[in-house]
């Protein structure tokens, strides 16, 4: 549980090895700051955290917990806002319902999830629960736009250790197949709003019966607000699904899907289904009314589907035979026989696209070799990125990190920014007729006709959040003289809005020499050209590709998007340190229960710890917090250039050894710096000591590895046992308790 005092720094209690990691690592952390007088908190932002703190009136006095995501939400807005953030869990529905179950059985008398709700009770549980639900916690605290980018000495570091990259071959019939019509990006309006649009709007559904429901109300506009609003077609959509099926099978591909199932928790679970029940077309049909009595959902994937009918056998081998007859799977892990469609949340465009990328365009097959792929992405508004990669790399090769530049990012996130703020305005159309966008003063905005099953949403970009974000491109352009890109599509309704804002800002200041406008896919060539050459760009972007592109690019030139540095400078004047991806976390979860070996890299940890002691130092004038943290930048250097990041092997240095070192090379820093010749005189003694008892602390940490360990539990751990396992050097402990 969090903590209720007011420290300087708040850490998040997040999911999986990013929080198993911090078991070792914040008890060095606080050690460390308390000699600067700096005063580390928590706040639990992780699922389980997040399912307690929903249902109070559910548990006893002792299980119930604050929402600490509501409380931080409000720390974000302040100024004196300073907060380390670790990846946390975007829940699928599967994934909420594991982390249901489980809670269930530590004791938790959690109602279950109701997926289809008849009454007002059961209705009451499922808001609930949807509201935890997929990206329910960044929309909540990026109450600022994204600075985000590898430290120097993480890029030194690559380019001189660079990670192994696949072969591109010229004849490679990998490929991206998208929707060319009637999909999100072909149907979308925008519009901003001005001083006689603004106030509390709504959106209606016109039935051709004549019947009008309201869907959402209470949209409060501002002036200067973009509102963006589309559909896609889900006909359309079938239809394109099972060409792209019988595409892949003709053409000897492996068919995989790739969407976002965890932060678009509303349209892309929908996509998913429709993409499971597509393959399985025959089975569907066949076996319609059993397999709704026994509530399998496409929506929730294969691997659901596979369970609720093993006792049904007929049905079964339906399944089994249509996947035989169709063509081969991406899987998501052949040896367990997982599939691309399993599970929603298993693929993740982000970074199933990258490390596809990165392996010379070869998925996996169910034979467990490499194979060539239809990577299919049906919206077509980001598709391009992707598309126009593996083309670049088909022609030139794949990229060598030992001399590529290195791609930065400045992202507009700020206040629920473009489609990741979407949720609340995202619905599945049930039955035919119209759905409006109404303003205050009685104006249509945005209309569309749309049919049964079609998937409406709309979305915002606030005025304020545009112009920092604007703001800030032009901050970091000055400050590096990199090649500066906006990536706007100025034929597309939404990015043609705000090129109005970016043109005349840049205009006024006599800086439109120093930056491109192109759409993504000019933008994502123009960028690897600029890379490969060994030049450095900064791809100033909206939400989604923020988040994509922060994948792709640290991918390619670093083998991980885990090492980025994100720095949200917040509104209202505070800091957000993010800390990297978390995408492969499960996978070092499963090894750590395996293997007892954590091999989660705390490099951005590391660096997001040394920015956030700066903004400390800066914001409190506090000296001392200052020296701290350039300790840290020359403690994460030497980690570096003494290759003491984690090993993915059993038996060799982890995550745990790792901070070990971090450790003596900060307290070694501290003890040499002449600043301050009390905190100099306070950390030579532990630095001493660790260093006199490194061959000891390393075999403590080094000796419980190759055995199974049980950590009670996976979304919410016994916090006892995770000690036990992740701090097993008794030397180490004493030193730094």
């Amino acid at each position: 549980m969090a903590e209720k005092s007011h420290p300087d720094i708040l850490y998040t209690i997040v999911d999986e090895a990013p929080e198993l990691a911090s078991a070792s690592l914040l008890p060095i952390i606080r050690f460390f700051s308390n000699a600067a007088g700096v005063n580390f908190g928590t706040k639990d932002i992780s699922l389980a955290g997040r399912i307690i703190s929903a249902f109070p009136e559910q548990l006893t006095k002792k299980q119930r917990q604050p929402d600490d995501l509501a409380n931080l939400g409000e720390i974000v807005k302040t100024k004196n806002a300073n907060v380390i953030k670790l990846p946390n869990i975007s829940a699928s529905v599967p994934q909420l319902l594991s982390a249901i179950s489980e809670l269930q059985r530590q004791g938790y008398k959690l109602p279950n999830y109701p997926d289809d709700p008849k009454t007002n009770e059961e209705k009451e549980i499922k808001a609930r629960y949807d509201a935890i639900k997929g990206s329910a916690v960044n929309p909540v605290l990026r109450e600022g736009n994204s600075d985000r980018r590898a430290a120097r000495a993480v890029k030194n570091h690559a380019m001189a250790n660079p990670h192994s990259m696949g072969t591109w071959s010229h004849d490679s019939k990998t490929h991206v197949s998208s929707m060319t019509e009637s999909d999100f990006y072909s149907n979308e309006k925008s519009a901003t709003i001005d001083a006689g649009q603004t106030g509390d709007s709504k959106i209606i559904f016109i039935a051709d019966d004549g019947t009008v429901n309201v869907l959402k109300d209470n949209i409060h506009l501002e002036e200067g607000t973009i509102v963006d609003a589309t559909f896609m077609d889900s006909e359309a959509l079938r239809v394109f699904l099972k060409t792209q099926i019988s595409e892949a099978k003709k053409q000897n591909l492996l068919f995989s899907v790739h969407l976002k199932a965890t932060m678009m928790k509303v349209s892309d679970p929908i996509i998913f289904g429709h993409a499971v029940s597509s393959f399985f077309e025959k089975s569907f049909q066949k076996h319609n009314s059993a397999l709704e009595e026994i509530g399998a959902n496409p929506n929730m994937g294969l691997g659901d589907i596979l369970e609720k009918i093993t006792l049904k056998p007929e049905i079964l081998r339906d399944f089994e035979a249509e996947m035989e007859d169709g063509p081969k799977m991406y899987m998501v892990d052949s040896d367990r026989g997982i599939t691309n469609l399993h599970v929603p949340s298993d693929v993740i465009i982000d970074a199933s696209m990258p490390a596809l990328i990165r392996a010379g365009g070869k998925g996996w097959g169910p034979d467990g070799k490499p194979s060539d792929t239809n990577c299919v992405i049906p919206d077509n508004s980001y598709a391009p990125i992707y598309d126009e990669t593996i083309k670049y790399f088909k022609e030139t090769g794949a990229l060598d990190p030992k001399t590529s530049g290195a791609v930065a990012n400045v992202g507009l996130m700020a206040q629920k920014a473009e489609e990741y703020g979407s949720h609340p305005t995202t619905f599945e159309i049930k039955k035919k007729g119209v759905v409006q966008y109404v303003l205050e003063n009685g104006e249509i905005l945005h209309q569309h006709r749309v049919r049964t099953g079609d998937i409406w949403r709309a979305s915002t970009a606030k005025k304020a959040a545009i112009i920092d974000w604007v703001n800030l491109a032009i901050t970091r352009q000055q400050e590096t003289g990199s090649q500066a890109i906006f990536w706007l599509d100025q034929n597309r309704p939404h990015d043609a809005e705000l090129i109005k804002y970016v043109k005349p800002a840049l205009e006024h200041r006599n800086l439109a020499q120093n930056f491109l406008i192109m759409a993504p896919r000019e933008a994502t060539r123009l960028t690897l050209e600029t890379i490969r050459g060994g030049q450095d760009s900064i791809a100033i972007t909206g939400n989604v590709l923020r988040d994509y592109l922060t994948d792709l690019f640290p991918i390619l030139e670093l083998g991980t998007s885990a090492k980025m540095l994100s720095v949200v400078k917040l509104l209202s004047g505070g800091g957000l340190f993010e800390t990297g991806a978390g995408g492969s976390a499960p996978k070092h979860v499963q090894q750590l229960n395996e293997e007892n070996h954590l091999r989660w890299d705390s490099l951005g940890e590391f660096c997001a710890l040394g920015e956030s002691l700066n903004f400390l130092a800066k914001t409190n004038d506090n000296p001392k917090a200052a020296i701290l943290g350039a300790a840290v930048e020359t403690a994460t250097q030497e980690v570096l250039r003494r290759n003491k990041s984690p090993s993915r092997k059993v038996g060799e240095e982890d995550n745990r050894t790792s901070h070990f070192y971090f450790a003596l090379y900060w307290a070694n820093a501290l003890s040499k710096q002449t600043q301050d010749l009390e905190m100099s005189q306070y950390f030579e003694p532990i630095a001493k000591n660790l260093s006199e008892n490194e061959e000891r602390i390393l075999e403590e940490l080094m000796e419980p590895q190759g055995k199974e360990v049980d950590l009670g539990g996976y979304y919410h751990t016994d916090p006892i046992r995770v000690r036990a396992i992740m701090r097993p050097s008794e030397t180490l402990n004493n030193i730094i308790p």
